[in-house]
Formats: C-alpha cells, structure tokens, sequence
C-alpha cells in the first residue's frame, strides 16, 4: 500500500509541477494599462457567459432528444457533435472565418448589420461552435444515468414531458449537467486559436495573454496568467468535489 501511495504522489507531483511556473523569476510583473486587463477579463467572463447561455439553451434538448432516440440514430448524431470536438482549433477558426465570411453567409448577415468577423457576435459564436460539442455530448451521458422506466412513470401519473424533465430528469442529472457545462466553460474561455482567426478583437484573456508575451515578455503575461487560472479553474473543480460527495452518500 505504501508502495502504490508513493507512486500515486509522485504522479499527482509531476501532474501539478507546471504550475511551479507561477514562482519563476521572470523579472517584475509588468501590469501594464490596467484598463486594458479589465477590458480582457470583462471580455472574456462576459461573452463566454452569454455563450453558455446560448449552449445550454441549444444543447440541453439536442441532448435529451438524442438520449431518447434509437440506437443507430444515437450514434450518428453522438459522431456530428464529435467532429466539433476533433476539429483542431486553427482549422476551426479558418472554417468558421470562410463559412461566415463575405462570400457566404456573412455577406447576407451583413445586411442585417450582424458581421462576422472581429465584433462581440464573432467571438460568441466561434465559442459555441469550439464547446457545444463538449457540453451536449455530457448531457447525453448525465441522462444517461436516469433510469427510463421513472420517466415513465411519472408520464403514466399525468405529467407532460417538461414536466417530467423538471421533477425526475433534471434533478437526477443535474451534477451530471453541471460538469457538463463546466468542461465547456472551460473549453470556451480558453479557447485561442479559432478565436484568434475570427475575433482577434475584442480581445479576450488569451488573446490579451499572446499579444502581450509578444509586446513585453513574460513579465506582462504573469498578472494574465493568474487571472486566467483563477477564471477557469474553479468551476470544473468545484463541479467534480460535488459529484465525487454524492457518489459517496449514494
């Protein structure tokens, strides 16, 4: 036992030894225009929240209905939202900017003053597209977890679907929904690379993080870094200490 322990740590230290790179020497922290790391913070919580509203919105019944669909069907659908996952970013990014741009969609956008490139709504969309996948393909394996044969049940007693999703299948499954959108959260506010192509501007924390190692070094990343780490971090850890507490009283 001692042995396997002593393994276990020494793997959980070499895991965590990254963050060691927080108390480097890199010279004094340059802090630089405090406006403009408020204005990337304020970007990055404030779009990334209006783009898991839209995710969970869209996401939660694609879910549902795949959770309840036939087996084959299930799979299909489970292998399109796969590809939103598999997509390297950059390439993401360069499909989104073509598929959106002037020469297809964009251009009919346009005239309903809704543009696609470098503006708030090019920055929520490209962040729907890189963490819907992970979010849905969650829900699907938090209903998966709910017996049928109760929602069943709960339908022979009179209520409506909805109904039985808000007593029965949500309350059952909502951890699970919750470390669902916490892995997209995650997945939405870190997202540089297709954010880079279609949104450079407004800048978001890692777009702030880049432009600023490439100004100043890394002494004007550092304040970022943390505020990055502080951001993104919690939510999926605090997700998986609740779920880990209710398999435990289960």
């Amino acid at each position: 036992m001692l042995v396997k322990r002593t393994a276990a740590a020494v793997f959980a230290v070499a895991l965590l030894y990254p963050l060691a790179g927080l108390f480097v020497p890199v010279g004094p922290w340059r802090w630089g225009d405090g406006a403009t790391i408020a204005d990337a913070i304020r970007v990055s919580l404030v779009l990334t929240a209006i783009a898991m509203v839209v995710v969970v919105a869209t996401g939660t019944p694609m879910a549902l209905y795949i959770a309840r669909a036939a087996t084959r069907e299930r799979l299909w659908w489970q292998a399109v939202l796969l590809i939103s996952v598999l997509l390297p970013p950059l390439a993401l990014g360069i499909l989104l900017s073509l598929a959106f741009g002037p020469h297809a969609l964009g251009a009919f956008l346009e005239r309903f003053g809704l543009k696609m490139t470098n503006t708030p709504l090019a920055f929520v969309v490209t962040q729907v597209y890189v963490s819907i996948g992970y979010y849905t393909l969650g829900a699907v394996a938090a209903l998966d977890g709910v017996p049928r044969a109760l929602e069943i049940q709960a339908g022979l007693l009179g209520h409506d679907r909805w109904s039985v999703f808000g007593r029965v299948t949500f309350p059952m499954a909502r951890l699970g929904f919750a470390v669902a959108l916490s892995l997209a959260w995650v997945r939405a506010l870190t997202e540089f690379g297709a954010v880079v192509i279609t949104a450079y501007y407004p800048a978001g924390i890692p777009v702030a993080m880049w432009t600023s190692l490439e100004n100043f070094g890394l002494p004007a990343v550092m304040p970022l870094l943390v505020v990055f780490l502080v951001t993104a971090l919690p939510l999926p850890w605090l997700a998986h200490i609740l779920a880990q507490r209710r398999l435990r009283r289960a």
